[in-house]
């Protein structure tokens, strides 16, 4: 830690905070486990350790796993032994590869050393444990023509001494964010886990578990699909995905028997993509997520369904609650649920009350958690009166909690990771658009801004562009450059979710329209402020929030910078080339492409750009920012004068994706961005990082 006022003023020390994510409760309530990711010794990537955090909020929380590799993907079982996985060595190995997948390790509730107790050549993830039998679930990626496990590692040691990566694709999609699909393709497998795994006697090698495909026919059915397992340890409920005409498809909800592998359809809905189950501890029913296939003219609708886990009619729960719940956790009894939604520029935890007769009685939505947070990562107790969770706002970083479920109240804990101390505050602002909708949005101000110190002002668009500015983000983090003492306005505008159907309807198919004269009515409102120096401002933006610093340069010159990051710029093209191009063309036609495309306004950009874009990009392909790049020094209202150079300045990373994480190139994306802003808003002299070369 260095000298500064807080991590959030020297970019080492904050790519050096600790970060906290996901958590699991062990079946007697005793044990939290949540995983923490730290720089390694040469702060170049990020290395996660699994720690144990006390439910009483007594004890501080003690680190369990250490490694290299690190670990990830906990999961208790019945007996309360901890699951992860790691490509940390095995000691049992004939000989140590350092490039092998993760293994599946066990470490016993008493504290005994951890062991391996399955792998795979692929690697295995996604760990499901049956909550009363204790059956293992996990995830590995097959070959296509790997008839066994032993055919699997063969042709995959053929393919790498041999350095082939090709691959033959006879459907669609082929990549996904940041990774090629394919060959090998996601399969479910199965095991018990006998006593002679999980208590082994002396022997050459401890025992592994016998791992069964449940899913030898699934080909590309799995890709990025959820999946739970039934408490008797009998039926795996997954989404399953189902190929279309030309390049189409959605996702279906299956069951699949662990004996025979098996599989019966549980819903089949034209009309929507089903996912993300999760089975009621009576072993009844399943909860799953149901959104609708959204046209050009209709936005999608988010909701839960639920079937009978044996089969039967599915129906859609709380359908009259006009808000989008994810992430279903049953409450013990199996009468309701805990979901999560986003609402107001926040996430709660919700209670949904199943009706017992939907068709005479609705089902009871309330909000439990009150806090200005949002909640990811719910666990509840036996009892069912109490939830653990992972909280996060702009005000702190993920940090477990725990809520009392009859009161809503929640206690932090003693977490692995102390709170930074912030630059500045943290405020509410809102205006009314044109048509009468409230927009709302966070605003961080530096300490001391005031009437006398009026502080300049940057806008930050979100991505999404279905989302909305309500947790913490490592990525983009407003309190650096507040640190640096600008205020940072985050709005949600048109598009947004957490404030109902109408608010998404508003900027669909339309991403030029409302969503744009929604940040621009909010902007005015808070530039009306005492502490707020108007006339020192930029605008900024990643994915659909870089679409939308776009459009907004071609559209106004308010602005005295831009920076625009993996962004949409010319629709016609972005279509057919995004990772997910039968999505896209669900959201508009080929006319509401052009009209919404920003490249048409170029001539009219005058301010200058910072464009940013990772060559590793899928979701936004490269060739967005290149085209961007050349047309801003070809064609803008600012172009490239005789010495061949211009304002604008393109950052470029060749092995980056969507989001830039490496460490060392999240500092150089800062300070870039930094001296890019202190050129052009605050009228100082440019000064890039010398490691730029």
């Amino acid at each position: 830690m260095t000298d500064a006022a807080t991590p959030f003023h020297d970019l080492d020390a904050y790519v050096a905070i600790p970060r906290v994510s996901g958590l699991k409760l062990s079946p007697d309530g005793s044990r939290l486990v949540t995983a923490v990711a730290t720089l390694d010794a040469k702060s170049t990537k990020y290395v996660t350790a699994l720690w144990e955090v006390d439910p009483a909020g007594e004890r501080p929380a003690r680190r369990l796993t250490r490694s290299a590799k690190g670990e990830a993907s906990a999961a208790f079982t019945p007996a309360g032994d901890l699951l992860f996985t790691s490509s940390r060595p095995d000691p049992d190995a004939k000989e140590q590869d350092d490039e092998a997948g993760p293994a599946l390790w066990l470490l016993p509730a008493d504290g005994a050393e951890a062991r391996v107790v399955a792998d795979r050549a692929a690697g295995l993830g996604g760990v499901k444990v049956a909550a009363d039998a204790g059956t293992v679930v996990v995830g590995s990626d097959v070959l296509p023509s790997a008839v066994d496990a032993e055919h699997d590692e063969k042709l995959r040691k053929a393919r790498k001494d041999k350095k082939v990566a090709a691959i033959l694709h006879d459907g669609y999609p082929v990549r996904y964010w940041d990774h090629d699909l394919g060959p090998a393709q996601p399969h479910l497998f199965t095991s018990d886990v006998p006593q002679s795994v999980t208590a082994p006697l002396a022997a050459a090698q401890d025992p592994r578990l016998e791992l069964t495909d449940a899913t030898r026919d699934a080909r590309a059915a799995l890709v990025e699909q959820g999946y739970a397992i039934s408490p008797d340890g009998t039926t795996i409920v997954a989404g399953w995905t189902v190929p279309g005409a030309k390049g189409d498809q959605r996702s279906q909800l299956v069951a699949i028997d662990v004996a025979s592998g098996t599989r019966r359809v549980l819903v089949d809905d034209d009309g929507a993509d089903l996912g993300s189950p999760s089975v009621s501890p009576d072993g009844q029913w399943v909860a799953y997520s149901r959104e609708t296939i959204s046209t050009p003219f209709e936005a999608p609708v988010v909701r839960l369904g639920l079937v009978p886990l044996a089969g039967g009619d599915a129906r859609v729960v709380a359908d009259g609650w006009d808000r989008w719940p994810h992430s279903p956790v049953w409450l013990p009894d199996s009468s309701g649920l805990l979901v999560l939604a986003d609402e107001d520029g926040r996430g709660p935890v919700f209670r949904v009350d199943l009706a017992v007769d939907a068709a005479d009685a609705a089902d009871e939505v309330t909000r439990v958690t009150s806090d200005a947070a949002t909640f990811t990562d719910v666990q509840v107790t036996r009892d069912g009166t109490t939830a653990y969770a992972i909280r996060t706002s702009y005000e702190a970083p993920a940090h477990p909690v725990r809520i009392d479920l009859a009161s809503g109240e929640t206690t932090a804990l003693h977490g692995p990771v102390e709170t930074p101390a912030l630059p500045g505050t943290l405020t509410e602002v809102e205006t009314t658009a044109e048509d009468g909708r409230r927009v709302r949005a966070w605003l961080a101000l530096p300490d001391g801004a005031s009437g006398a110190a009026k502080a300049p002002l940057l806008l930050w668009i979100h991505g999404g562009p279905l989302g909305s500015w309500n947790a913490w983000s490592w990525r983009w983090n407003p309190w650096l450059l507040v640190a640096q003492g600008y205020a940072v306005l985050l709005p949600d505008p048109a598009l947004s979710t957490g404030y109902g159907q109408d608010m998404i309807q508003a900027g669909w198919g339309a991403w030029g329209a409302a969503p744009y004269t929604d940040l621009l009515a909010i902007t005015d409102a808070v530039e009306a402020r005492d502490d707020i120096d108007e006339t020192r401002t930029a605008a900024m933006g990643g994915s659909f929030g870089g679409y939308m610093a776009n459009w907004v340069a071609g559209h106004t010159d308010r602005f005295r910078a831009i920076v625009t990051h993996a962004s949409l710029w010319a629709l016609d093209q972005f279509g057919p080339t995004t990772d997910a191009a039968f999505y896209w063309a669900r959201e508009m036609t080929a006319e509401m492409a052009l009209e919404n495309s920003p490249h048409r306004f170029v001539d009219k950009i005058v301010t200058p750009m910072l464009v940013v874009h990772g060559d590793k990009d899928y979701r936004v392909p490269i060739g967005e920012g290149l085209r961007l790049w050349y047309e801003l020094l070809s064609a803008s209202g600012s172009p490239a004068g005789e010495d061949g150079r211009a304002a604008h300045r393109f950052l470029y990373f060749p092995d980056e994706n969507h989001w830039v994480l490496s460490p060392q190139h999240a500092i150089v994306w800062y300070q870039v961005v930094g001296a890019f802003l202190a050129q052009h808003v605050l009228g100082n002299d440019a000064t890039y990082p010398d490691i730029l070369g």
